[in-house]
């Protein structure tokens, strides 16, 4: 088996390369395994390495090591390939796929992290991209995907930066007309968020689904209607702890296959964090369509 380390530069507020390979290389050598360390020069470098090593069919680990966009980008390199297994050795700012493991600090410990436990994952397929955690369009994306460049802020946080473009996005107009389709049910006109999980965290912690279990063969999914700044403000607080059984007025939660999503002009779509633009989006659970390995001392399901 080897073991593929893609490193990413740019994620976090620092270059962490020097350190992380010194780890890696050390860890790797006492242990007498075969490992190959590759650093991203652009983004999309990591999904490129990804698929060129699951393409040779040879038996891989893969570590995506950076946040929550370079396990994204490694994830749509390794998916449905049957001789890879991906996991997250985290050095970005929000890490929220694996918040659903509970000690998140394990991960980075490469000791448990070469020693682990493998599951299959499914995944959301959105359009000809992929999503491991949780995927989103409407006021929420734009959050999300702006919330990038408030994150290399001295002395801001992942959590940080997330309320920073919440606040400015509420300026912005929080309200979209859209045509949702959810396993056949219709929603037609002015939408506030579609929120869309297989994982429970975003947002630098936010956890507005914390039942979502990864491997169900199910998406979990939020619709909140239509409403103004105020009352925006009042439930976004249930909202991002999971509480939205206690707002039935505003938010639906549905278990589906498959939402698809269209409107009058482009919108901007969060997958995991990173931003895309389309005017019609289609989410479709993929049920175990990827390898994921972990430390033994932790688990996803309570």
């Amino acid at each position: 088996m080897k073991h593929l380390f893609l490193l990413n530069p740019a994620a976090g507020k620092r270059d962490c390369t020097a350190e992380l390979a010194a780890q890696i290389e050390s860890a790797c050598r006492t242990r007498g395994l075969a490992y190959e360390i590759r650093v991203s020069a652009a983004p999309g470098d990591c999904t490129k390495f990804a698929r060129a090593a699951c393409e040779t069919g040879e038996e891989l680990r893969i570590y995506a090591c950076g946040g929550d966009g370079t396990l994204n980008e490694v994830v749509s390199g390794a998916a449905g390939f049957a001789n890879a297994a991906v996991t997250h050795f985290p050095c970005g700012s929000g890490n929220d796929f694996i918040r659903i493991f509970g000690d998140t600090a394990t991960f980075s410990d490469l000791t448990q992290l070469l020693d682990p436990v493998e599951t299959a994952i499914d995944l959301i397929a959105v359009n000809d991209r992929w999503s491991i955690n949780i995927a989103s369009i409407g006021v929420d994306a734009r959050i999300a995907v702006e919330a990038q460049q408030y994150k290399r802020l001295p002395g801001v946080t992942g959590s940080g930066a997330y309320l920073i473009s919440v606040v400015t996005n509420l300026f912005k107009g929080i309200r979209r007309a859209y045509e949702i389709d959810i396993d056949g049910e219709r929603f037609s006109g002015e939408q506030t968020l579609l929120c869309v999980c297989n994982g429970r965290y975003y947002g630098g912690g936010m956890c507005p689904m914390p039942d979502a279990q990864p491997d169900d063969g199910l998406l979990d999914v939020l619709l909140v209607r239509g409403v103004g700044v105020p009352t925006f403000a009042k439930l976004f607080g249930k909202y991002k702890s999971g509480g939205y059984a206690e707002l039935p007025e505003y938010v639906r939660h549905f278990r589906a296959k498959t939402v698809t999503v269209r409107a009058n002009e482009e919108s901007v779509v969060n997958l995991d964090g990173e931003g895309y633009r389309a005017a019609e989006v289609r989410f479709a659970v993929r049920p175990n369509a990827l390898r994921f390995f972990y430390p033994k001392a932790v688990f996803y399901r309570g």
